[in-house]
């Protein structure tokens, strides 16, 4: 089985900072699966409907909108849409990697 590589801080900071601090564990899930989709594939961005987020991840639709709404909002992840009902596009920063 194929391994991906994460960085150190997702899993030593990031993880701790989303699930025990924010209280976000959905958020630290979406992170890590669209992580899997651009960083760990060698994309820079992942396009993903909201249904295969929710599969992927094990949560609802709703607990992924507000995990993906958090991680917006804390500039771990930037969407980009070309339309309304378009799948949106997603870009994962590494904002510790400078």
């Amino acid at each position: 089985m194929p391994a991906i590589e994460v960085d150190e801080y997702v899993v030593d900071t990031l993880m701790a900072d989303l699930v025990g601090h924010d209280r976000q564990p959905s958020a630290f899930l979406v992170y890590l699966y669209l992580w899997r989709h651009t960083h760990s594939a060698g994309e820079d961005t992942a396009q993903v409907s909201l249904f295969d987020l929710a599969t992927g991840t094990g949560l609802s639709k709703r607990a992924v909108q507000e995990a993906l709404r958090w991680l917006s909002k804390r500039r771990l992840l930037s969407i980009q849409r070309a339309g309304i009902t378009a799948i949106p596009v997603y870009t994962v920063r590494r904002p510790w990697a400078r």
